[in-house]
């Protein structure tokens, strides 16, 4: 029998947690395309973002980056019609922003993927949670990277959301002790210190909580 993490209420939630959650990307397109779905969650449950993410990946030229940074306020306007996404002029904005502030990054650094990976030193946080209620909403590795992502622009990034993206790209393993997703996304990123996912703040429910 198949156990999950235990904020995962839905087929559609279940889907993406065995397939996708917790999974190391390095892949630039949905590396962005995660930190535009993070930031439009905020205020809003995951579920929510999960069933338009089809209309976002149209609205958004598939999340290819160059093609949404050359995207004008003509575009927002048509966008702030499209009820396939949140509409949301501020998230719609920064969606642009944040566009042509991966292009930047990109040509400093190389790739969104080796920026982001620097602050986990290119290896995935291991946690070791017995219920997804231990996790932190943010650790310091996620203060440093919205730190960092605003330093160039970006939107919509705030700690909060940067832990959230963290753990949807498998920076860190934030999947149940009890979890049958935990082991093999641990053997895609191998064993790191849980030293790191230590947070000052109060523990809470980041994805639960979208979750609902």
């Amino acid at each position: 029998m198949t156990h999950r993490c235990n904020w995962v209420t839905s087929d559609a939630l279940a889907q993406y947690h065995d397939e996708e959650w917790g999974v190391p990307s390095r892949d630039d397109q949905h590396l962005y395309e995660m930190l535009i779905l993070e930031g439009a969650q905020a205020g809003l449950s995951w579920s929510t973002i999960l069933n338009k993410r089809e209309g976002y990946r149209r609205a958004f030229a598939g999340f290819d980056v160059d093609k949404v940074a050359r995207f004008t306020p003509k575009h927002v306007e048509t966008l702030m019609q499209d009820a396939s996404i949140v509409r949301n002029r501020a998230k719609i904005e920064s969606a642009i922003l944040n566009a042509r502030a991966v292009q930047q990054i990109r040509a400093e650094h190389g790739s969104l993927a080796q920026f982001i990976w620097s602050f986990v030193d290119d290896s995935p946080i291991q946690n070791d949670l017995a219920s997804y209620r231990d996790a932190p909403t943010s650790t310091d590795v996620s203060d440093a990277l919205s730190k960092a992502l605003k330093k160039y622009g970006c939107k919509f990034i705030g700690t909060t959301i940067c832990y959230a993206f963290m753990q949807a790209v498998g920076m860190v393993n934030d999947h149940e002790r009890d979890c049958s997703c935990r082991d093999a996304c641990a053997a895609l990123g191998g064993v790191k210190s849980k030293a790191k996912a230590k947070s000052m703040a109060t523990p809470a429910k980041s994805r639960a909580q979208a979750a609902t």
